[in-house]
C-alpha cells in the first residue's frame, strides 16, 4: 500500500511530489491525460519566481518533473477514473483494466481545463495567439489589438488587465448583456479601450497558414452578417471546468464544480486538493504550485498522526 498518491502532474502535483518525496513517502505520480496540466500549452512564462528569463511552460514543467524524480517520485502514465476515498486504504481504479491501487492519502491535483469555443482553427492556433489566461499571456501583446470572448465576470476582468497592456481590446459577447455582476459590466462599458461586439460568434481565427493570429471572422446572431475583426490575440473566457469526474460523488464541491478544500483539506480524512482543481479565482502556476506544498504538508502530518 502507498502512503501517497498524487493525482495530476501540473504544478500542483509536481511540488506535492517534491515535498513528499523529501520527507520520505516515496510518493507515485499518477500524470492523466495531460501531463504537465496546462501550463504545457504555454509559450512563455515570466512570472514564475526564480527566473530571470521567460521559460517555457513546457520547460518549466519538465524542470519540476525531473526534480520530483531526481528525490525519488515515481511516475505513472495512466488515468484515475473511479475511487473509493471514504475510510482506510483508499482505491483508486485506474483506466488500464482492472488496475487499482490503494493508498493511505491522496492528494487530488487534477486542474481545471479552460474551456474552449471547439474550432479546428482555435486548436490549430492555440498558444500561438490563442489563450485561455488573460494573466499568463496578456503581457506578450503590449501594445497590440487583443480581444475576449465572453460576457461573465472573468471576461470583464480579463477585458480590464488587458486595457492596462493592449492597444485596443474588443470584448465579443453571443448575447445583447453581460452576464456579468452591474459593476463589472459597467466599468468595462466605461473604459475608453475597451468596445463590444455584441450578439456576435467567433465563425473563425485567422491565420493558420502563418501560424499566428491575425483576425477573427464573425457572425450576428440575430442578422447573420459575416464580419471580419483584425487582431493580434484571441483570449478565452467562456468558464473552466474543474476536472473532478472521478470524485465529485464522494467530494464535497461547490456550486461552480470546484472542490472544497481548507487549507487544502477536503470533507474526507486524508485526501487532500491542490491547485486548480480547487481555486475558481487566481489559477496561477505560482499558486497550484503553493497549494501543492500545504497539501504535502498536511499530507505528512495526517499520517503522523495517524501512525
Amino acid at each position: 500500500m502507498e502512503d501517497v498518491v498524487i493525482i495530476g502532474g501540473g504544478p500542483a502535483g509536481l511540488t506535492a511530489a517534491i515535498y513528499t518525496a523529501r520527507a520520505n513517502m516515496k510518493p507515485l505520480l499518477i500524470e492523466g491525460p495531460l501531463p504537465g496540466g496546462q501550463l504545457t500549452q504555454t509559450t512563455d512564462v515570466e512570472n514564475f519566481p526564480g527566473f530571470v528569463q521567460p521559460i517555457g511552460g513546457f520547460d518549466l514543467v519538465q524542470n519540476m518533473r525531473q526534480q520530483a524524480e531526481r528525490m525519488g517520485t515515481r511516475f505513472l502514465m495512466d488515468e484515475v477514473v473511479g475511487c473509493e476515498l471514504a475510510g482506510t486504504p483508499k482505491r483508486l481504479q485506474l483506466a488500464t483494466p482492472g488496475a487499482t491501487i490503494e493508498t493511505r492519502t491522496v492528494i487530488v491535483a487534477t486542474g481545471a481545463s479552460a474551456r474552449y469555443l471547439g474550432l479546428e482553427s482555435e486548436r490549430a492556433l492555440l498558444g500561438k495567439g490563442v489563450s485561455g489566461c488573460a494573466t499568463c499571456d496578456g503581457p506578450f501583446f503590449r501594445g497590440r489589438r487583443v480581444a475576449v470572448v465572453g460576457g461573465g465576470d472573468t471576461a470583464m476582468e480579463d477585458a480590464l488587465y488587458l486595457a492596462h497592456l493592449a492597444s485596443q481590446v474588443t470584448v465579443i459577447h453571443r448575447r445583447d448583456a453581460f452576464r456579468a455582476s452591474p459593476i463589472m459590466a459597467d466599468r468595462v462599458l466605461k473604459h475608453d479601450k475597451i468596445r463590444v461586439i455584441w450578439n456576435a460568434v467567433v465563425l473563425e481565427i485567422l491565420d493558420v497558414a502563418k501560424g499566428t493570429v491575425t483576425g477573427v471572422r464573425l457572425k450576428d446572431v440575430k442578422t447573420g452578417q459575416e464580419s471580419a475583426l483584425e487582431l493580434d490575440a484571441l483570449f478565452m473566457a467562456i468558464g473552466h471546468t474543474p476536472n473532478t469526474k472521478a470524485f465529485g460523488r464522494q467530494l464535497t464541491l461547490a456550486e461552480d464544480g470546484y472542490l472544497v478544500a481548507e487549507n487544502t483539506r477536503t470533507n474526507l480524512p486524508g485526501v487532500f486538493a491542490a491547485g486548480d482543481v480547487q481555486d475558481h479565482r487566481y489559477r496561477q502556476a505560482v499558486t497550484a504550485a503553493g497549494s501543492g506544498c500545504m497539501a504535502a504538508l498536511e499530507a505528512e502530518r495526517y499520517l503522523e498522526t495517524e501512525a
